[in-house]
């Protein structure tokens, strides 16, 4: 059974997909829902992605140029590293190189594997939150509570700029939260 934390997330999603400019973007997107998380978000919505993390930042980054609210999802953080340089070189600074002119809004949504009930390996489970945080200039946001999960989706909303959101999957079956 689905925890309240899930059902928020699901709640959130279903707020964006109101907005004809959002496209939920990444791997498991389309072929599948992400965790069941876009299951209730049209297919036309939804663009599934190689397993190549920067083209789809870039790509994210260029949507966003073009008017688009791209959600650039990454299944879990751990690979996040492999769009570093979109993330740091590119999106993170764009606004102050471009003396404000340009600012790509691009929500990156991702999570924090999980070992229970199957082990998903150290390669798949790791929080890089702390360590993004020292190289972007843009919020990183934790989610672990259902409150925190609708405020953070609502900083994103408000935001004129990137924001990145972590979840945390152990918290998508469990009951109370």
């Amino acid at each position: 059974m689905r925890s309240k934390y899930w059902e928020a997330i699901v709640q959130e999603m279903e707020k964006f997909a109101k907005d004809d400019r959002v496209l939920f973007i990444g791997q498991q997107c389309a072929s599948e829902d992400f965790y069941n998380t876009l299951k209730t978000i049209s297919t036309e919505k939804r663009y599934e992605m190689p397993v190549a993390e920067e083209m789809q930042m870039g790509i994210c980054i260029g949507l966003a140029f073009e008017g688009f609210l791209p959600i650039s999802i990454y299944q879990r953080m751990d690979f996040l590293p492999r769009a570093a340089d979109q993330l740091v070189n590119h999106l993170s600074i764009c606004k102050r190189m471009t003396q404000g002119m340009f600012n790509p809004k691009v929500i990156i949504r991702t999570t924090v594997g999980t070992n229970d009930p199957f082990d998903v390996g150290l390669q798949h489970n790791k929080d890089l939150s702390e360590g993004f945080q020292y190289l972007v200039d843009f919020p990183i946001i934790r989610v672990k509570t259902v409150q925190e999960v609708h405020e953070a989706y609502e900083v994103a909303r408000m935001s004129d700029g990137p924001t990145m959101i972590v979840e945390y999957q152990e918290l998508y079956n469990v009951q109370g939260n």
